[in-house]
């Protein structure tokens, strides 16, 4: 009787309300038993509560694998909430402010900004850990815009020191972030603009004039010139601090360090001078004509000259130094050389580029392509750009050979060109630098007209010689000059102005 009335009693149906926090789902389930359902799942719980941790996990497993598809959606949603934990928060509770500090730390400018707004407790830890100043110290370290930046605008005193209590605020870097900002956006635009501040050193050579070469840091520019001596200027006073004489011919190329001075000439020597007393400490007889251009590094040097010969050096010390090869393949003059631990770059005016391997000097390939003599080059990880007297630049890759892109625009012989990571940068004899963007170049597929920035003319000759970084372009000319064009700072004045052409380039940003 008791399992009849059962029968013909009718079932519950009973609604259950499944919500994520979100959203809810109505789920229909029937049951025998509202009591007998209770009673179940509290013993239930109770021989779960009584299970070790493993058996529990294991026993939820067992249901899970039980379920249908829909069940694990209701499940899933309503864990996720429960997995989502706020680190940030939790680890100083447990004494660990370092850990979420060096988390941070690995955050961009835009996410720091983003992270300070998710709470009162994510902006202490950004604050009380000094995470702006340890951005920006970061961005100086691997950034050589940012560090020349650092010290030219004077806030790299307040760097890479520990928190003194009389120091400033995380508030203050984090106001001096945005006008770091401003200040390397104006430099990009004054770059492609073509604004600069304009210095100039006249050179005032007693016989021939020109400068030929010419090399600077943040306290000096060295110079070589046509009267046959080394001038060291300067660079704040412009003033000539001294001058160098030994050399009986023009001072055709140069290159220093911290120890010394290294020239080269057209009476065929290579001279090695003293960089802080102007004392000669060698002469290297070698080559029988004219010494083009020199280049040494890490107790290599090599050199080229108008013989149509490379030799490459041993150098011990400024004292030592001895002739390791002849390098001979060039049927003209080899006008410049450039090296790194793999290869050593030659250009000469039979309108070839040989390329050598360092360690052993043999001969590896040549590039070809130009179809006059070339003046000037550059060669730095696959990258070789150089200058020809047929007015053109090419870009090479080094590996395979191949002319990557022809850069045309000067109007006579390129002679000198440099390049960094962002720019190309090119003087000829039609008295004109020319400021190209590499990145654009190196792309086949932007247009020729986008590639050349900005023309800057303000030598009333022959641009011999060329050196820049991220804030300045220093230039030599037949006109016996040298031009200081400072892209940092430039007067209001000039900010709405250009000494450059009316002609307007396209400039691709990157």
């Amino acid at each position: 009787m008791e399992d009849q009335n059962e029968d013909e009693s009718p079932k519950k149906n009973t609604l259950w309300q499944i919500s994520n926090g979100t959203s809810s789902v109505i789920v229909s389930r029937k049951r025998p038993s509202e009591g007998n359902y209770q009673k179940e799942k509290d013993l239930c719980i109770k021989y779960f509560d009584q299970w070790s941790e493993s058996d529990q996990v294991e026993f939820v497993e067992h249901l899970i694998s039980r379920m249908c598809h829909y069940q694990h959606g209701h499940i899933n949603s309503y864990l996720k909430p429960m997995l989502q934990r706020d680190f940030i928060t939790a680890l100083p509770e447990q004494g660990l402010d370092h850990i979420a500090e060096n988390i941070l730390s690995y955050l961009d400018a835009r996410s720091l900004c983003a992270a300070e707004l998710v709470c009162k407790e994510w902006q202490r830890v950004i604050s009380e850990g000094m995470l702006w100043k340890k951005l920006i110290e970061r961005m100086v370290r691997t950034d050589p815009l940012w560090k020349g930046l650092s010290e030219r605008r004077g806030w790299d005193q307040y760097l890479f020191k520990n928190r003194p209590t009389d120091g400033p605020p995380n508030s203050f870097y984090r106001s001096l972030y945005p006008k770091i900002i401003q200040d390397i956006e104006t430099i990009e635009s004054n770059w492609r603009c073509g604004r600069h501040n304009l210095q100039r050193i006249q050179c005032r050579s007693e016989n021939s004039k020109g400068v030929y070469c010419l090399q600077y840091d943040d306290e000096k520019i060295i110079s070589g010139l046509r009267d046959n001596s080394i001038k060291i200027w300067d660079k704040t006073s412009l003033e000539c601090l001294k001058v160098l004489t030994g050399h009986t011919g023009s001072v055709l190329c140069l290159q220093y360090d911290e120890r010394v001075i290294v020239t080269g000439s057209s009476d065929s020597t290579v001279r090695v001078w003293d960089v802080n007393t102007g004392e000669v400490l060698n002469t290297l007889i070698h080559h029988n004509e004219a010494v083009l251009h020199l280049r040494f590094s890490n107790g290599l040097m090599v050199t080229c000259s108008k013989d149509r010969s490379i030799a490459v050096w041993d150098m011990a010390s400024a004292t030592d130094i001895t002739l390791r090869r002849v390098l001979v393949g060039h049927r003209a003059a080899v006008n410049v050389v450039d090296f790194d631990d793999k290869y050593i770059v030659s250009a000469s005016g039979d309108r070839t580029i040989k390329v050598w391997s360092t360690s052993t000097c043999e001969f590896v390939r040549t590039l070809n392509g130009h179809k006059r003599g070339i003046a000037c080059l550059q060669y730095r990880d696959r990258l070789v750009v150089s200058g020809s007297s047929d007015n053109t630049i090419r870009l090479w890759d080094i590996e395979c050979g191949a002319c990557l892109r022809v850069l045309e625009g000067h109007e006579e012989l390129v002679r000198c060109i440099r390049f960094d990571n962002k720019r190309i940068v090119s003087g000829a004899y039609d008295g004109k630098i020319k400021v190209w963007d590499l990145q654009a170049a190196l792309d086949p597929r932007a247009p020729a007209s986008t590639l050349c920035l900005r023309t800057l003319v303000e030598h009333s000759g022959r641009v011999f010689r060329l050196q820049f970084d991220e804030f300045q372009i220093i230039s030599s000319s037949h006109d016996d000059t040298i031009l200081i064009w400072d892209f940092l700072n430039v007067p209001p004045s000039a900010q709405n102005e250009t000494r450059s052409p009316s002609r307007t380039y396209t400039y691709i940003s990157r």
